[in-house]
Order: C-alpha cells, then sequence, then structure tokens
C-alpha cells in the first residue's frame, strides 16, 4: 500500500459528533404528513405520543433545527463502540483492477454487530427519560433486535421483540444473543395478538415480513401501560440519529483531503442510507457538491424501483398511521430473502421524497450476485459482511468495475453496515448452490397494490 491514506482512519473520541445532523431541515420541500387513517388528517403530536416515545416524536416532526444535540446520556454509551473506523479497502481495489478509490465506513464493531445501535441507544435513553417501564419492537435479520436489547438491558428497560419468523428460524442465535440481554422474543406472525392472528389466516405458513412484525409490537405497545413502541428504521427521527455515520464518514474524509464522487448503501426501510448520505446530501441541498447518490435494494423486494410512490400503511395489519413513501403496498408478502433486514414493503417519506425529487439513484439486486461480491469482499478485505451490507458491496463493485473500463478515477464510499456471522445459514446455501433468485413479477406486485389505501394523492 504506497497511498498516502492509512488502511483504517480512526477518529479520536474528541472527534465524534456532538450533535446529529436533521437532514429535513436541510430539504427544499418537505415530504407530506403522516396521516391519522381514521381522520384522514395529519397526525398531531399527540396522537403519535400514544404509540411513540414524546423526544422522539419532538424529533420526528422537527423541519427547521439543522442540528440536534445529542445528550450525555446517549454519547457516554456511544463511545464503548464509537467513533466507528472509516476503511480504504486497498485490497478489494487491488483484486478489482480498478483506479478508483473505494471507502468503506464499518458499523460492526459492537455486540449487536450493526449500525442499528446508533439509533436504539437514543430511542432507550429517551424511554427511560420519559419514565416508562417497557418497549417492543420489531425486528427482520436480528439486528435491530439485538441492539435494542443490548440498549434496553443498559437503561433497565423490559423489552419485548417480535422477530420475523422464517429470519427467527435462520438465524436462532441471533434470538440467543437478544434473551441473554433480557428481551422476550416472539416468532411473527403470532398467535399473540389480534394482527398476528389476522395474518396467520390470511397468510397461513407464511413467514412473515417486517410489516407483520410492526403490526404486532404496536399492537402490543399500545394495550400495555407505561410501554411505547421503538422503530428501528423508516421514520425520520431514526435516519436523524443515523447521521453520525455520514458525520463521522466524512470527518474522517476531511482530515486526507478526501471527497466522495459516489456514496452508496443498501436501503431497506432507509436508515442507514439516509444516515450515510446526510452531511453530504446536506451539501447537495445547497448545491455545494455533485456528488451521486445510490442505494441499492433487493430484486425480491424491489420498494423503489418497481413501487408506487403514495401514502400507505407502515404495517401489514393497517394499524399505523398512513405516510406517503414508495412501497410495494402494505398487503405484499415478501419471498423469504436471506437479507431480512431489507424484507420491508415501504421505504422512509425522507429517503422517498429525495428519490422522487431526484437527488437519489436507486438499483436493486438479486441476492446470488450480492452473495458473489459478498464472497469477493470477505476474501480480500477479511470481513463477513451482513447480507443486507453486500447489497451496497455489489455496487460498489459494480462502479469500481466501470472506472476499470473508463479509467476514472472515482472516489467510491459506502457503508458495510454490519457483519453476517449470524448469517451462516445463507452463506450455506450459496455455498452449497441451493440459493435462488426470487423476482416478484407484475401480477405479484399488483396484489400488493391493491392493498394500497384510498387517499386522495396530494
Amino acid at each position: 500500500m504506497s497511498d498516502k491514506i492509512p488502511y483504517k482512519i480512526y477518529l479520536n473520541e474528541d472527534e465524534m459528533p456532538k450533535s446529529w445532523l436533521n437532514l429535513k431541515a436541510y430539504m427544499k420541500e418537505q415530504h407530506d404528513p403522516f396521516l391519522n387513517p381514521a381522520t384522514g388528517k395529519p397526525c398531531t403530536a399527540e396522537e403519535l405520543e400514544a404509540v411513540f416515545c414524546k423526544e422522539c416524536v419532538k424529533q420526528e416532526l422537527d423541519s427547521v433545527d439543522r442540528e440536534i444535540e445529542i445528550p450525555r446520556g446517549v454519547s457516554d454509551f456511544y463511545k464503548m463502540f464509537r467513533p466507528s473506523p472509516l476503511v480504504r479497502a486497498y485490497f478489494l481495489e487491488k483484486a478489482l483492477g480498478t483506479p478508483a478509490q473505494i471507502y468503506y465506513k464499518f458499523e460492526g464493531n459492537n455486540t449487536s454487530g450493526s449500525h442499528k445501535l446508533n439509533s436504539a441507544a437514543a430511542q432507550a435513553y429517551y424511554a427511560k427519560e420519559q419514565g416508562l417501564k417497557s418497549i417492543t419492537t420489531e425486528t427482520g435479520a436480528g439486528q435491530w433486535g439485538t441492539a435494542l436489547s443490548m440498549a434496553a438491558a443498559f437503561y433497565g428497560l423490559d423489552l419485548s421483540v417480535y422477530m420475523v419468523k422464517i429470519s427467527s428460524e435462520q438465524k436462532p442465535y441471533r434470538k440467543e444473543v437478544m434473551r441473554t440481554y433480557g428481551a422476550k422474543v416472539i416468532p411473527s406472525p403470532s398467535d399473540t395478538t389480534e394482527a398476528g392472528r389476522k395474518i396467520l389466516k390470511e397468510f397461513p405458513g407464511t413467514g412473515g415480513s417486517l410489516g407483520c412484525a410492526i403490526a404486532e409490537a404496536v399492537e402490543a405497545a399500545v394495550s400495555t401501560p407505561d410501554c411505547r413502541y421503538v422503530l428501528g428504521s423508516v421514520l425520520d427521527h431514526v435516519l436523524l440519529h443515523q447521521s453520525v455515520i455520514g458525520l463521522e464518514s466524512k470527518t474522517a474524509l476531511d482530515k486526507y483531503g478526501v471527497y466522495p464522487d459516489i456514496v452508496i448503501g443498501c436501503v431497506g426501510g432507509g436508515s442507514n442510507f439516509g444516515g450515510l448520505i446526510a452531511p453530504y446530501m446536506a451539501e447537495r441541498l445547497q448545491n455545494k457538491n455533485s456528488v451521486e447518490f445510490l442505494g441499492v435494494e433487493p430484486a425480491s423486494c424491489p420498494s423503489m424501483t418497481r413501487g408506487k410512490y403514495a401514502y400507505d400503511f407502515c404495517d401489514s395489519a393497517c394499524i399505523t398511521p398512513l405516510a406517503r413513501m414508495y412501497t410495494l403496498g402494505c398487503g405484499f408478502m415478501p419471498s423469504p430473502n436471506h437479507a431480512g433486514g431489507l424484507r420491508y414493503h415501504g421505504m422512509s417519506p425522507v429517503i422517498s421524497k429525495l428519490y422522487h425529487d431526484g437527488y437519489i439513484r436507486v438499483t436493486s439486486a438479486e441476492q446470488s450476485k450480492v452473495f458473489d461480491a459478498a464472497v469477493t469482499f470477505a476474501r480480500c478485505e477479511g470481513i463477513l459482511p451482513a447480507p443486507e451490507s453486500a447489497h451496497a458491496i455489489k455496487a460498489a463493485v459494480d462502479e469500481a468495475l466501470k472506472c476499470r473500463e473508463t479509467g476514472e478515477k472515482k472516489v467510491i464510499l459506502f457503508g458495510l453496515t454490519g457483519t453476517g456471522y449470524f448469517d451462516l445459514a445463507a452463506y450455506k446455501s450459496y455455498n452449497d448452490g441451493t440459493m435462488t433468485d426470487v423476482i416478484p413479477t407484475d401480477s405479484d406486485l399488483q396484489k400488493g397494490f391493491k392493498s394500497l389505501p384510498k387517499v386522495p394523492e396530494t
């Protein structure tokens, strides 16, 4: 490695962000508000506070403050695993024979194995400060459930996790980590809630989805005293908390005078991608750069590349507020793709709006090709990536190979959101040659679109 840029760029503790970046405050036009499905009118803070923590609702509705201070109780927790390293992928560059510079922000250096702990810590802290006794949540691949289990244990809260059933079967040891931290884990859909029973009746034998698990977790929260629901992606306040990823990345690259040409992230609900692009997108919205932003989703659940920009329920049982987002319809039931954290029918309203306005490019990828890239990366860089993260790796590899063809010396930054050590069933399927690619037909998508609520377009 002859380049002057080190393989790993570490920040000092005092270089950690002191505030989160509120990307909404930079947007030229806000996304449409959440609607109360009963009235069709924008949700009030009071209505949202019946489901979510008060401070999270305040942050959710804040489109004015560009910076929101990170509380001391959260920043102290962050110091256990942040700042995370920014890595120059020299060995991957060499293997690809590309003139491009490839960097990745590695968020897997904590027990949860992912970026999810950034928001889990914040939301658990706010729940404790509010005087709540317990919280509920859903989890897809298990990374969010694990992260929230860690945070709930640290702040002294009881936690119930509704884990997508197929993921709980594929990742039994991820479930055991959650239980070790004191969480109660329920495979979803279950017969413990009205929402779960309804979904099981309509889709007997289903492996579940994030929409199903959200429905159960919300129902449990609103029917339990001193309890609130905590969400790991999609919502604006979650993207806010994840901005630490992008802020640290920018600080690290600025130290060496490096500026990315393209920023890449996997997209399921939008949290890690929104966090990674936050400082660069804020500058783009001020016409200060021309960075390209690329989101990568699974071809099996293509909410942006083949979805509709419409109001939809955030859950499968139609009990949550309506959000205007790119969606496949809350009734869409995704295939049991191994990237469990990306099996969601909708997308962050912030990311959806930026995509709709042309600031973001999105592509989709079949899981077998994603795992091709994951294995290439693992053999070069020594980290076994999560299937979700591998979507970003595939796109980064594709962009680097384009540079090899054109001779362009682009700077590529992507988010390595977590590790894949609990995803060995997926890697076994790949190694055994039994992995298949399921791409929904137009007819499959129409079934989901039929579930979209009748809301006048705005």
